[in-house]
């Protein structure tokens, strides 16, 4: 492969290092005569490392719309911490941006993706709803899979390690490793272990131990993460939403304020009829901009499925994720849940759900609706009926669409064994015909 470098001898020497399992041929520039120069020798791939512009905004604006207008997709990295930096690079031709320090795996997944004009897919959420989106989604060919996960929990294993070692709770975070992991599935079991004895050890997950383990070895839960997606060789990349430690707080509707994502999930000391009016993150935690920047360079953005508020809206109260959100090309989507939630959606139809969705993305930015039209029996109804659980119920399509332009799609996405959830590879079907429908309009 021929790869150019926009950049210094550093930054070449750095590539080369990240680069040297593979057959690749690394062409440098720096000035203007030199990268006009590499373009005529017709690169596969482009690199821009924007630190050789330093401060010079003006520069690197100049240099990125002379690569797209040479027709070259390119990745960009930086040094840059800046949301601002981020879209300002992706308006100006950027197909996407990575933050260093990066891992290996990582970089050259992205740059694969560029190179190969693969369709990349956000998936925003937590939960074991986030756990079979990506069951099914990974196997879609031609495609690049990024996991923003919730980082609010603070109930069970992942509570306890956060709150002792004072890092981000991993048990959402190894959900999403495990899904998208191709390592044997032994491993994944290893990983997925719960200890059931064993004094201090009972409820914790091995794999919760184990990235606790490797943030403290590595200095970070997002290290500790990219340390795991390489012993499991996920096929895809997974990041949490947030880098600093914060705690979910809900004001409900008799005025009732609620601190911790495990109280308000729980629906302890209050009657899980409560409306939820207001959730928030205190204190405002540091968001992941790594995250922010696979949403605002994605083709497609998937927003749920899993528990409204504590796994979903938990991720779009963070302010630099919803102006990602509402600065992307990528079509949206937000997936319905099927059953309602004691504490959180007591009685909520798919309106409801919609409309909370809206109201924290604070703008009408969705493109599809998925809601499941899967007939539930009435076994089932009875038997959540006693856990105050209902299916989320359609009630009026027309209703939805006064409220957004996105197009409403009612489809056959649920499953029902012991339990009634997303089947992960009706959900897939479903969202690779989004796909090719959208591929279909832009190629008109």
């Amino acid at each position: 492969m021929k790869l150019l470098l926009v950049g210094g001898l550093e930054s070449a020497a750095n590539l080369t290092q990240v680069l040297s399992r593979l057959k690749v041929k690394i062409d440098v520039a720096a000035s203007e005569a030199e990268i006009r120069a590499a373009l005529a020798r017709n690169p596969e791939a482009v690199v821009f490392d924007a630190d050789i512009c330093g401060a010079d905004s003006a520069k690197k604006e100049k240099i990125a719309r002379r690569l797209k207008a040479a027709g070259k997709g390119f990745l960009l990295l930086s040094s840059q911490k800046s949301l601002t930096d981020i879209t300002r690079m992706q308006r100006a031709g950027a197909s996407d941006y990575i933050l260093k320090p990066f891992g290996t795996r990582e970089f050259i997944m992205r740059l694969d993706a560029v190179r190969l004009k693969k369709t990349r897919v956000a998936c925003i959420g937590g939960g074991t709803g986030l756990f079979t989106l990506l069951l099914g989604l990974k196997t879609l060919p031609n495609t690049l899979l990024t996991s923003v996960v919730n980082m609010s929990d603070d109930g069970g294993s992942s509570g306890k390690l956060s709150q002792s070692f004072g890092i981000l709770p991993p048990g959402d975070i190894r959900r999403s490793l495990v899904a998208l992991s191709n390592a044997p599935v032994l491993m994944n079991q290893i990983i997925q272990h719960r200890f059931d004895r064993g004094g201090e050890l009972k409820g914790h997950s091995f794999g919760n131990i184990f990235l606790t383990v490797l943030a403290e070895v590595k200095g970070s839960m997002s290290e500790a993460v990219r340390a795991l997606s390489d012993i499991l060789n996920i096929q895809g990349v997974v990041l949490p939403s947030t880098r600093t430690l914060t705690s979910l707080s809900a004001k409900f509707e008799n005025g009732l304020v609620i601190k911790g994502e495990s109280k308000i999930d729980l629906c302890e000391g209050r009657s899980p009829d409560l409306r939820i009016t207001k959730l928030w993150h205190d204190p405002k935690p540091e968001c992941d901009l790594d995250a922010c920047a696979a949403i605002l360079h994605a083709d497609l953005v998937t927003i749920g499925p899993g528990d409204l508020y504590t796994s979903v809206i938990t991720n779009l109260a963070l302010e630099d994720m919803r102006q990602a959100l509402a600065s992307t090309r990528a079509k949206k989507i937000y997936i319905c849940n099927l059953m309602t939630k004691p504490g959180e959606t007591t009685d909520f139809d798919a309106y409801d759900h919609v409309k909370e969705i809206l109201k924290y993305l604070k703008g009408d930015y969705l493109d599809y609706v998925l809601i499941s039209n899967t007939q539930v029996s009435g076994e089932s109804i009875r038997e959540y009926s006693k856990k105050h659980q209902s299916p989320v119920i359609i009630k009026n399509v027309a209703r939805i669409r006064k409220i957004t332009r996105a197009q409403v799609l009612l489809a056959d996405i649920g499953n029902e064994t012991e339990l009634v959830r997303h089947d992960s590879i009706k959900l897939r079907n479903e969202i690779e015909r989004i796909i090719s429908r959208a591929q279909k309009k832009r190629h008109k």
